[in-house]
């Protein structure tokens, strides 16, 4: 049986890729006048990589402090690739303030799904904007733009405008594992496609390429928690 997938047309679009998502849905990004046969023979090309995508298991390990309703003293959260303690603090503040551990006002205390987002969503584009711009410099290509996204099932895309985009959760990483996603996405402006050329590419300005890899598959379902 073919692999099921969808299929997205661009008129902007020059050649035809193949991903596999973090949800494990197989999507198809092609030219719009692509015929449907030619994709279907793309697709089938690609069957065993396709399956070994889809079947491949994911690792995850538990969080020493497992999600609840609330931020609680003594929980913590992970930033930039390690734990820090919550400290829930009397405050008329209603700003977090990160100092070797979470400092947050009692008042946000009930708001578990927000109370951290905003301060990731922030920390990333401090973080993690800028260094696109040195990467694309060292690689000595040019990207259109830069946005922090929310996107649950991708760490980054570059679009057929040539923008980058990265998620909020990446914060919560080690910054190689940051600077290898951002390699990845930015070498796409030089290799459209997975090609030995494009590993090459990537390998070469992300040297720790396989271990933030394994760093993703061990610990990608906790990034994606709220906290």
């Amino acid at each position: 049986m073919d692999p099921a997938y969808t299929i997205k047309r661009s008129s902007k679009r020059k050649k035809l890729t193949i991903t596999v998502e973090r949800d494990r849905s197989v999507v198809v990004r092609a030219p719009e006048s692509t015929p449907e046969e030619a994709i279907r023979e793309v697709v089938e090309s690609k069957r065993r990589w396709i399956y070994e995508k889809t079947t491949h298991g994911q690792k995850y390990q538990e969080r020493p402090h497992p999600p609840g309703k609330e931020l609680v003293n003594g929980e913590s959260a992970l930033y930039l690739g390690r734990e820090y303690q919550i400290e829930i603090i009397p405050t008329d503040s209603t700003e977090i303030r990160f100092e070797r551990r979470f400092l947050i006002p009692a008042s946000l205390a009930g708001e578990r799904s927000n109370a951290l987002r905003n301060w990731y969503v922030n920390r990333a584009k401090e973080r993690i904007l800028p260094k696109v711009k040195s990467i694309a410099a060292m690689l000595g290509v040019e990207f259109a733009n830069a946005k922090i996204v929310d996107n649950r099932y991708r760490w980054g895309s570059c679009t057929v405008k040539n923008n980058v985009n990265l998620n909020w959760r990446l914060i919560k990483a080690p910054m190689f594992v940051i600077d290898y996603v951002i390699v990845h996405e930015l070498a796409h402006l030089l290799e459209a496609n997975h090609t030995p050329r494009f590993c090459n590419i990537v390998r070469t300005h992300a040297p720790r390429m396989e271990k933030a890899r394994s760093w993703l598959r061990e610990n990608g379902q906790i990034l994606e928690q709220d906290i």
